[in-house]
């Protein structure tokens, strides 16, 4: 048990160091800029306000992340133990496809794996629904499973995908609105007019390191928006998924730009900045291309 709290609490350093860079850089751009440089005071309000609200969709959009619970796979997809030790019986490995064909005959199920057999969990024993994958770390399958992620201590999936998006894009956007309103102190800094007091260099530091996120976040963002608009996940942009009719198709699922990112964002657009789930579907079953979705 205590291994398993040792655990627990070790997954969740990521997050702390994240959540400290936060909190410092909330210090240095609040009490070191705005209260110790700034001298204007109708530039230090503007920039506290669009600052605080550049911060509050962050960590909003952050802790949705992280807490929302993992999507799991339905109890209809489960296998009865008498199921289970049937299935263990079978002499040979096509008399274990015919059996899970047969039990899989009523499900919404279009992938399969590379020989044409119905996708099985062992570990969790279940059959395994389109789009769904089990992840080592948290030990659970997860519906439209994209990757886990330790910076979050959670799986990227279904139920927070939309979440991770905006988290990634309000931190880029944080990054940047504090690169570019620090730009002229930073500036004034370098050039030794600013002092050389201990919190300036709150500022020096609060410069560069914004810099450094906003790279890392740019081409992350863009990647996951590129996915977005293809309808895949991470793991679908890196093996096509495999269908009953037609084999590997990595555009399967897409239904043209428009209707892919809707599928992630939903259709009312109030909605699309604000991490509220929106997400169509249940998880379980997805539109795929027409030539797809003929009589198996």
């Amino acid at each position: 048990m205590s291994c398993e709290i040792f655990l627990r609490i070790f997954k969740f350093i990521p997050v702390v160091f994240i959540t400290a860079i936060i909190v410092w850089s909330w210090y240095a751009y609040v009490i070191e800029l705005c209260f110790g440089v700034v001298n204007n005071g109708i530039e230090a309000f503007f920039l506290l306000v669009f600052y605080h609200i550049s911060l509050f969709f962050l960590l909003w959009s952050y802790y949705k992340t992280i807490f929302t619970k993992i999507a799991l796979v339905p109890t209809q997809f489960k296998i009865s133990r008498s199921e289970m030790e049937q299935l263990v019986k079978a002499k040979n490995p096509e008399e274990q496809t015919r059996y899970l064909k047969h039990l899989s005959k009523d499900l919404p199920i279009l992938n399969c794996t590379i020989n044409n057999c119905v996708r099985f969990c062992e570990r969790c024993q279940h059959i395994k629904p389109d789009r769904s994958h089990h992840c080592s770390v948290c030990n659970a399958c997860n519906l439209k499973f994209d990757h886990h992620c330790p910076w979050v201590n959670n799986c990227i999936n279904f139920s927070n995908y939309k979440f991770f998006i905006l988290f990634l894009g309000y931190g880029l956007t944080y990054c940047i609105y504090v690169c570019l309103t620090m730009l002229k102190y930073f500036i004034l800094f370098w050039k030794g007019e600013l002092g050389q007091s201990t919190g300036k260099f709150h500022l020096l530091f609060l410069f560069v390191v914004a810099i450094m996120f906003a790279f890392s976040l740019v081409s992350l963002f863009g990647y996951h928006i590129y996915l977005v608009l293809k309808n895949r996940t991470t793991l679908e942009a890196f093996r096509a998924p495999i269908f009953l009719i037609g084999g590997p198709d990595k555009n399967g699922f897409s239904l043209g730009y428009k209707k892919n990112f809707e599928q992630v964002f939903g259709h009312e657009k109030k909605y699309w900045l604000l991490p509220i789930f929106t997400s169509q579907g249940d998880g379980v079953k997805y539109p795929v291309r027409k030539h797809l979705l003929e009589e198996v």
